[in-house]
């Protein structure tokens, strides 16, 4: 059973996306439909155009059992379509990765040699300074910015997600071997629904929000 509804509603995407904990196993979402949603979620904001994401993708039923104790036997492991772990790349504070990706924008037509080569110049004065903790923080933000577009294009899609921080994060590396440069962000289960998700409600915009400088 396959399912794709696309939808260029966006207020009906942001209000009708919610966590969704129970899946249809029987649904399979193709790689290639993956890779269009990776692609989707990579278009979202990051310093200096690093590229600092990374997604590990699990479609394999014997691997999506093995991450069900992982991920604290959280049922959705196993029932939804797809697990993408999203990690962040430390080793994308690079020159080397900033010229690979702007000489992409060269070989394009959108950058010149010079305004590559004054942006390399650049990522030392940006991160070479800074500490780990810092630079994993920047990965935190950055993959969250594309962790919650891959959601959004996702429920554009028909298809339903749950972000999950709850996990043994040291297991999980351990058991995939994950290298050292890769920071773990989030996993998120990709699938459809067989119960809609929790009604929920927020604060008051008025609540949260404080304007020009005032904190009451």
């Amino acid at each position: 059973m396959k399912y794709s509804k696309h939808t260029s509603d966006f207020y009906e995407v942001i209000r009708e996306r919610r966590s969704v904990r129970i899946y249809d196993p029987s649904v399979v979402i193709s790689d290639e439909e993956i890779k269009e949603l990776i692609g989707e979620a990579i278009l979202a904001p990051n310093a200096h155009n690093l590229n600092t994401w990374r997604f590990m993708v699990f479609t394999d039923q014997k691997l999506k059992d093995k991450l069900h104790p992982i991920a604290l036997g959280q049922r959705q492991i196993r029932e939804a379509s797809a697990v993408i772990v999203m990690l962040g790349d430390m080793n994308a504070y690079t020159v080397e990765n900033s010229d690979r990706i702007n000489q992409k924008a060269v070989d394009a037509g959108f950058m010149t040699k010079e305004v590559k080569e004054k942006i390399n110049n650049s990522i030392d004065d940006f991160s070479g300074h800074e500490s780990e903790q810092t630079k994993r923080e920047w990965l935190m933000i950055d993959s969250s910015l594309a962790a919650m577009q891959f959601m959004l294009a996702a429920k554009a899609r028909g298809y339903d997600t749950v972000p999950m921080i709850g996990y043994d994060v040291e297991k999980f590396r351990k058991e995939f071997n994950i290298p050292k440069n890769l920071v773990n962000v989030v996993m998120i289960a990709l699938g459809k629904g067989k119960e809609t998700g929790f009604p929920t409600v927020r604060l008051e915009v008025d609540e949260v929000t404080y304007w020009n400088g005032k904190i009451n």
